[in-house]
């Protein structure tokens, strides 16, 4: 363990707070709404991204590996904290990109990546597919002299048991947990660490994205008691509005809570519509998981009063 308190140093997880929600903003529909602020243990390396890296980062810094390879797209908070972990122990880091389209005009997320260190390998959407092809992945393994290969969105087992840490932060006082869902790996660490009793909403980002229950299921060791909605994505992964815009701006003037653009947002403003249409039960009490990510807001920065 003595490479996880080194991390430590830099991480301090005690950090996480439970923040309550101002009433004015769930009563009467529920008894007790709070949010689990993950966005407070580092600027950068926040929230579940940190959770899902930290295993993953023990067997780099373990087995001496001088890169680390991951994937994502040009919204990718994941790729963010890759390159900002790999920097602050002087491990190198390279991302692999889904789609050409961001190359020759690359979003805020992916000008960090690059000041970070990171390199950028831009993939047609094709291509990008094959990120779990055992043939590709040993092709780029050896263009890139074997670096530590991390799966999108931190979903491995290293992965999956670090979100299982999230759990610890969680009294069972709760009977709903919500999260934002992409690849669904904080969820499965949720869903197999809290008890069964607990129920776990799961929010996707993408449009369509109920497709990611078929690769949630399999990792489940608590099979019941969990659901995914994808109704707001808002026009897709990384989309936006000015009804969203203007319900984050609203969200932190009552409750003092920054949402992010991609994730938490979109999460916040389905659980409004959940509980405006009495979706829960009357003795709901609700936690709220915020998984960071802050710095994807750089490109609304304008249109945000925070």
């Amino acid at each position: 363990m003595k490479i996880i308190y080194a991390s430590m140093a830099i991480i301090n997880e005690h950090k996480a707070i439970i923040q309550p929600l101002n009433p004015i903003w769930y009563q009467p529909c529920v008894p007790q709404m709070d949010m689990l602020r993950l966005d407070l243990i580092h600027p950068v390396i926040s929230g579940n991204k940190w959770f899902k890296l930290k295993y993953n980062l023990e067997t780099v810094l373990a087995e001496g590996y001088k890169n680390i390879l991951t994937f994502g797209g040009a919204y990718s908070n994941h790729l963010v904290a890759t390159a900002a972990v790999a920097k602050e122990y002087g491990v190198g880091s390279i991302g692999i990109i889904r789609g050409n389209y961001a190359k020759n005009n690359p979003t805020s997320t992916l000008d960090e990546c690059r000041a970070l260190g990171m390199r950028l390998l831009f993939v047609g959407w094709e291509e990008y597919a094959r990120k779990t092809d055992d043939v590709w992945l040993k092709d780029l393994v050896a263009e890139f002299d074997t670096p530590y290969v991390i799966p999108e969105g931190g979903a491995n087992e290293a992965g999956r048991r670090g979100a299982e840490d999230i759990a610890k932060l969680i009294p069972e006082t709760y009977s709903h947990v919500c999260v934002s869902a992409g690849t669904g790996t904080t969820l499965i660490g949720l869903r197999n660490a809290l008890p069964a009793a607990q129920k776990i909403l799961g929010f996707v980002p993408m449009k369509e994205g109920s497709y990611i229950k078929d690769e949630i299921e399999p990792y489940l060791r608590v099979k019941e008691n969990w659901q995914l909605f994808d109704e707001w994505h808002i026009g897709g992964f990384g989309k936006w509005n000015n009804k969203l815009l203007a319900f984050m701006n609203n969200f932190y003037r009552i409750n003092n809570i920054p949402l992010d653009i991609i994730y938490t947002s979109k999460m916040m403003y389905g659980l409004d519509e959940l509980l405006l249409g009495r979706h829960f039960p009357d003795y709901a009490r609700i936690l709220c998981i915020h998984t960071g990510g802050l710095q994807g807001n750089s490109s609304v920065q304008d249109f945000l009063s925070y």
